[in-house]
Parts: structure tokens; sequence; C-alpha cells
């Protein structure tokens, strides 16, 4: 498919939009967390499965690994956004990124650059600032201590699962192509990368549902507005999503994209304010913006790194 770059970009700004409804959709339902859990996953893989071709290919003992890393991220995020407020939950799977800096030079043998490390020490205090003093219980946020630890541990399932989609794209280029750091594997991404990580998806969704069916059964009493967001949840907030995602980021620059999804965290605590009043403390909403901003100048500066990257490599051939 050939998009125009404003086409793209359209794309992807509404794949973002709509991955950030997730947390006040979750919050709608009077279901409980393991039955949003299982059939938002079950709709989920189905949609992407019909709405994106890429996926029904490259399947393989690898994906699957990976897979179980998302599935674990999936249950957990709509566990945490049952406990604690949709900032918080969104904020820290955001912490992502540092869980990868911290595990890339074991994992896959990349090097930290120093700005990595001022990153992750930027991510490190955002993330602290959840864990000082103690949210106050609401309506729509309960439990917000066991969440805010949930919401945590999701952010280390999303490390695993980049760091694993980058362990399977090894697994398909030569040895010797490899990037020495992350920065420059970025340039040099397998074809198959995005295929793997739409894989990824539907093999996680489906995971996640049979993880969660068990303790899903017997179900509560459901209403129309019960199976109407949990449709919309799993077909709209996550099928369509992807499948806005998998047609733009061919054609667009991964600094203009990693931005562009920025607006997900941004958005997540508006649209659960708006819809269910619920308002984050104010050391939450300190340590969200801390990440995101972190998230922002990261990518922008590698941004500008990697051009001269390029230019010093296609000098040296």
């Amino acid at each position: 498919m050939s998009l125009s770059g404003v086409a793209a970009r359209l794309r992807l700004l509404a794949t973002a939009l709509l991955f950030s409804t997730g947390g006040a959709g979750i919050k709608w339902t009077m279901l409980g967390a393991w039955q949003v859990s299982c059939f938002r996953s079950g709709v989920a893989a189905v949609a992407v499965w019909l709405f994106v071709p890429a996926a029904r290919r490259r399947w393989g003992w690898r994906v699957l690994v990976v897979a179980l890393a998302y599935a674990m991220t999936l249950t957990l995020f709509v566990i945490a956004n049952k406990l604690t407020t949709a900032a918080n939950a969104i904020f820290l799977q955001s912490t992502a990124p540092l869980w990868v800096l911290l595990a890339g030079p074991l994992v896959l043998r990349e090097r930290a650059t120093r700005e990595d490390l001022v990153f992750m020490g930027v991510v490190a205090l955002g993330m602290a600032l959840f864990f000082v003093g103690a949210d106050r219980p609401q309506a729509t946020a309960p439990d917000p201590a066991r969440g805010n630890v949930l919401a945590a541990i999701s952010g280390v399932g999303y490390a695993g699962v980049v760091l694993g989609l980058r362990w399977v794209g090894r697994g398909r280029v030569p040895a010797e192509s490899l990037s020495a750091t992350a920065d420059e594997a970025a340039t040099e991404a397998p074809s198959g990368a995005s295929d793997d990580a739409i894989t990824t998806v539907i093999a996680g969704n489906v995971l996640a549902c049979l993880v969660a069916l068990p303790m899903a059964l017997p179900l509560p009493p459901v209403h129309a507005a019960d199976v109407v967001v949990v449709l919309y949840l799993g077909a709209v907030q996550i099928g369509l999503a992807y499948f806005l995602m998998s047609t733009a980021m061919p054609h667009v620059p991964a600094l203009a994209a990693s931005t562009i999804l920025l607006v997900e965290p941004a958005l997540n605590p508006l649209w659960a304010w708006l819809v269910h009043g619920e308002r984050p403390a104010p050391l939450a909403l300190a340590g969200g913006a801390t990440i995101i901003l972190g998230a922002a100048v990261k990518s922008w500066w590698d941004g500008r790194r990697l051009p001269f990257a390029q230019d010093a490599g296609q000098a040296s051939a």
C-alpha cells in the first residue's frame, strides 16, 4: 500500500488516539479485570488476523516466546487499570525503555551509550515519583499501590517484547550484519520485523485470552454496554489501531513515528478524567511528564545522531 507522508502520519496519529482510549474503556465496563483481559484479547486476536494479512505469516517458535512477554504485558495492564489510575498504568508501562537499556547489554550485547545512561536516570526519577507518598483510593482506582506495582511490571513485560523482537530479528539476518548499538540497529532492521511484531500481537492476545479464561469464568451478569465496550477494546482499540499502524509505519521516519505515538500516554489520563472524573496524584503527573519528556528528548537526540552514523558508514564502505 502506497501512502503519502501526510496520510501515513494521520494514520499513526489515529493509532495513538485509539491506543489512548484503553484506560477509560477498561474502567467503563463493570466486568472484572480477568473478564476484560480474556474477551478483549480474544476479540483483538481475531480482529488483527482479519485486518492485517501480514500477521498470518512468519509464525515460529521464537515469535511464540516473545508472545509470552506480550501476553503478560496485556494482562497486567488491564489489571493495573482496574486498580490504579489510567495515568499511573500507562506512565509506568512507559518505563519499558529503562528496562530495555538495562537488559540490552546482557541479552543482546548491545552497548549502552552515555546518552542512554542519562535517559535511564531520567526515567528512573520519573518512576520513583509514583512511589513517593501514597495515592488516595477513588472509585475508579480502589487499590493504587498494588496497581502501580503491576503497571511497573507490565513495563518490564513490554521491554521483554521489544528485546524479544530484536532477538527474533537477529535470527533472520547474518550475525555480521548486526549493529553494535541499539541506535545503529534501528537503521538496519530486517525487512520482516514489522511482520514479526504483528504476528506477536496475535499470538500474545491468544495466550492472554487463554490464560485469563479460567479466572474469567463463571461470568457475572453481562449487560449490553459491557459487550459493546469489550468489542470496542478488542476490535477497534487494538485491532483497527494495529491495522493503521502496520500500514503507516513503513512510510514514516522512526523519529516522527516515535514522537507521534507519544500522544497515547499524553491523552490516556485525559480520557479517564473526562469520562470518569479520575484525578491522578500531582506527583504521579510529574513522574509521567518526566518519563514522556525524557522519551521525546531521547527520540529527538537519536534522530539527530543516526544520519551522522549512516554517513560515516557509507564513507567507510
